[in-house]
């Protein structure tokens, strides 16, 4: 005879049952992110899992105050949908950030009140607890700082202090000897207070010092440390949502943060220690700040080129997120093809401000896929590119990365642009790109400058094109 519903759906087998259908969906959807022609159905599958995992989770009986939970649910969804639709592609690193400080935040007052609500806890509950409390605030505080520097609330550029590695080894002392006396029996909610302070200056005081270029790198780590307290929230709680969630994200960004650490060609602890990126730069000059020759070239130049081109490719950067071109770049690279010549596309892993960044927008306007090159595919094709066209892609094409040793960026993997026959960069001004670094392609003999916002230079390119 089968059970009531009622009694069904609080069995603790059921429930469990649950949750594993809930973490098969996470895994499938994640294997779906690995393209952008299946991201969406990933996205899906993903946020019908964790839909499941809740469900699972108020399906508990230890769960308590429902009413709490649908208002908590409300206010959630209140402010997170409308700042999730209307967020520009430009700012969903900051976005990013801001979600992720906020679980960071929720799992340090989740430590807080089940430190406060239990009595006398066992150190395999302690234990953890403790642990999230640390890493939670942490990430929180310092996702805080990434989203103000990416958003131009504070300086871009790395802000220490005298004896900032000193200090934070401080902090960070003070944060685990609080949490070490708490494990070894003393009972004190001030303790668990100076747990949190501690954490949270540290948080602040370790993104400080590293510049804008390095932060989606840090705001990927900032993630996993978020995923690594969640889990561990998760076993104090003995809640299985979260440990196996808190680990699939742990490991994702553990493993983002390599990659793109990686495309950099900078060790994860270089970046934590800051000092690069985002710093000022001389404009356009030798150290002597005198500026050095350049071409400036104009629209119906740049298209009697490209129209007499047989190959193209466009290599998009932030300032094409920025100006939102990448409609008008489709249109052009259309009217281009019409004339027999080939179009594709450089992506260099972190062109833009996070991984994907640029394959998004293209996606977004219904760029082929199979025209989308990445780096370590395009970059054997270029001596044999007739133009490229740089749209807002500083960094990531400086050909310092390869030639010059004392360079920041010496050895960073870059888009081999400056072997094309012919290069021509779209910019607003002489500038330094995001790093704060000078860019010897501008003074190429094979590079000339097309100077202004990036979707209007490409209008005017495209009219040009079509006045042909």
């Amino acid at each position: 005879m089968s059970l009531p519903l009622a009694s069904l759906v609080q069995d603790q087998d059921f429930i469990r049952l649950l949750y594993i259908v809930a973490f098969v969906l996470f895994v499938l959807g994640m294997r779906q992110l690995t393209s952008f022609t299946t991201a969406r159905r990933g996205n899906k599958i993903a946020a019908a899992g964790m839909a499941i995992a809740v469900v699972a989770t108020l399906l508990d009986q230890k769960v308590g105050d429902y009413g709490l939970i649908a208002l908590g649910i409300a206010l959630g969804a209140a402010i997170g949908v409308p700042a999730a639709r209307q967020v520009k592609m430009t700012a969903m690193p900051q976005m990013v950030a801001l979600f992720n400080g906020v679980g960071g935040g929720a799992v340090a007052l989740i430590s807080w009140a089940e430190y406060r609500g239990e009595a006398n806890p066992e150190l395999d509950t302690l234990i953890p607890i403790l642990f999230a409390a640390i890493i939670g605030s942490i990430s929180f505080w310092g996702s805080n700082i990434a989203f103000a520097k990416l958003q131009g609330i504070i300086p871009g550029r790395p802000v220490a202090i005298p004896g900032q590695q000193f200090v934070n080894l401080a902090l960070l002392l003070v944060a685990v000897g609080a949490a070490v006396a708490i494990a070894a029996g003393a009972e004190s909610e001030g303790l668990f207070v100076l747990i949190l302070l501690g954490a949270a200056v540290l948080g602040n005081m370790v993104v400080l010092p590293i510049g804008g270029a390095d932060m989606p790198v840090v705001i990927s780590l900032l993630n996993a440390l978020t995923g690594l307290s969640a889990a561990a929230a998760g076993i104090a709680l003995n809640n299985v949502a979260l440990i196996v969630g808190g680990i699939i994200v742990g490991a994702s960004g553990t493993i983002l943060t390599n990659l793109m650490a990686t495309a950099m060609n900078r060790s994860i602890p270089s970046i934590v220690a800051g000092g690069f990126g985002g710093g000022a730069a001389a404009a356009s000059g030798d150290d002597d700040g005198e500026e050095r020759p350049h071409r400036s070239t104009d629209a119906a130049s740049v298209a009697l080129a490209l129209s007499l081109a047989e190959r193209v490719v466009v290599a998009p950067g932030y300032g094409l997120a920025v100006a939102q071109a990448q409609h008008t770049v489709r249109e052009l690279a259309g009217e281009l093809e019409k004339r027999g010549v080939e179009v594709s596309y450089a992506i260099h892993p972190v062109a833009g401000r996070m991984p994907g960044h640029m394959n998004v927008l293209l996606a977004e306007a219904d760029v082929p896929y199979e025209a989308l090159k990445e780096m370590d595919v395009i970059n054997p094709e270029f001596e044999t590119t007739d133009v490229t066209l740089v749209i807002g892609a500083n960094d990531v094409t400086n050909p310092a990365a390869r030639e010059d040793e004392d360079s920041p960026i010496y050895g960073m993997p870059i888009l081999d642009v400056d072997k094309s026959q012919s290069v021509v960069v779209l910019k607003r001004s002489m500038s330094p790109g995001f790093a704060g670094i000078d860019n010897p392609l501008f003074y190429n003999d094979n590079t000339e400058l097309l100077f202004g916002d990036a979707k209007s230079s490409v209008n005017d390119v495209l009219a040009a094109v079509k006045n042909l």
